[in-house]
């Protein structure tokens, strides 16, 4: 399978086409980022677990001040001036949220970038591999929870649901489609990019 996903992230990506598909209904007409966007990286992290590969999303914790507080995301967050390139970011923030160390880490590659007005990031993924089963450690203050999910529920059609979601204070989004893990809600910007990763393990 990693040879599989590697090869894929080496060709024409699916990109928005595939991101759409578990995209709220006020994406559906995309518009790209503005020049003042905040570059941000993430990484899907994959690695071996009871003879199936996973993948691995955190929840994040509850803050005031944070769009994105208690959601769940890939480990991942804002490029700093100490990153000498995109992908660096992606691995330093995983390091730092889920305490793998990025020189574990094998990049197979990227995945077709994401803005979300919300907050004005302008989102990287990227997708590497682990060689053995972590001891994932998270990050007391940004990270509540840590799920490791078996890549073959992202094709499961009974994962894929719709419901109401509360996006902000009075505003509530009708019929957004998300994926159930665990009976956990993974809905938005992270749905887009495992829909995408979808079609590139499944095609």
């Amino acid at each position: 399978m990693i040879d599989n996903i590697r090869k894929k992230l080496e060709q024409t990506l699916p990109g928005r086409i595939a991101q759409l598909n578990m995209a709220p209904a006020l994406r559906q007409h995309y518009k790209g980022a503005p020049d003042d966007a905040i570059v941000a990286c993430v990484l899907v992290l994959l690695f071996p677990k009871n003879d199936d590969w996973h993948f691995t999303l955190i929840q994040r914790m509850p803050h005031e001040k944070d769009r994105h507080s208690g959601q769940i995301s890939f480990p991942g967050g804002r490029l700093e001036d100490d990153d000498d390139s995109l992908v660096a970011g992606a691995l330093r923030e995983a390091e730092e949220e889920v305490g793998i160390p990025r020189d574990e880490i094998t990049v197979l590659g990227r995945l077709t970038e994401l803005y979300i007005p919300v907050s004005n990031f302008l989102v990287h993924p990227f997708v590497g591999f682990l060689e053995k089963s972590p001891e994932f450690v998270p990050q007391p203050s940004e990270v509540d929870n840590i799920l490791e999910i078996p890549i073959a529920e992202l094709s499961k059609m009974e994962n894929k649901k719709t419901r109401d979601i509360k996006g902000g204070k009075n505003i509530v989004l009708k019929n957004v489609p998300y994926f159930d893990f665990e009976g956990k809600v993974v809905w938005g910007a992270t749905a887009m990019m495992l829909s995408e990763f979808e079609k590139v393990v499944f095609g």
